[in-house]
């Protein structure tokens, strides 16, 4: 089956200075990269990827700041929240020359089974 790689330009100057300081994070990175295939809570990103929590926090609020991940989120049985984070985006090429800084990103369209 052939799949479908849809990209999109990112053109808002805020959004690109989000992105390209993200990408020059490692902890931003790892993030993306971790959420790439699933949904993780921030816990479950921080013990797999052995960032400190209050790191992995900060550096969600910067992501999502840049709409570089999507948040979903329920209840569980004892009534708390809680909330999933995954990768909006699978490839960022970025082309730079004197007069513009052009972003492309691809995005991240995960197979419906990949995310069960």
């Amino acid at each position: 089956m052939l799949d479908l790689i849809q990209t999109t330009k990112i053109t808002d100057e805020q959004r690109k200075k989000i992105i390209l300081e993200s990408m020059a994070d490692k902890y931003c990175k790892l993030i993306l990269k971790n959420t790439l295939d699933k949904p993780k809570s921030a816990m479950i990103i921080a013990q797999e990827e052995k960032i400190p929590l209050s790191t992995v926090y900060r550096k969600i609020k910067k992501l999502c700041d840049g709409k570089l991940l999507v948040i979903s989120g329920s209840i569980n049985r004892d009534g708390k929240k809680y909330f999933l984070y995954m990768s909006k985006i699978r490839e960022i090429n970025i082309h730079w020359d004197v007069i513009e800084t052009k972003i492309d990103c691809v995005l991240n369209n995960p197979k419906p089974e990949d995310i069960n």
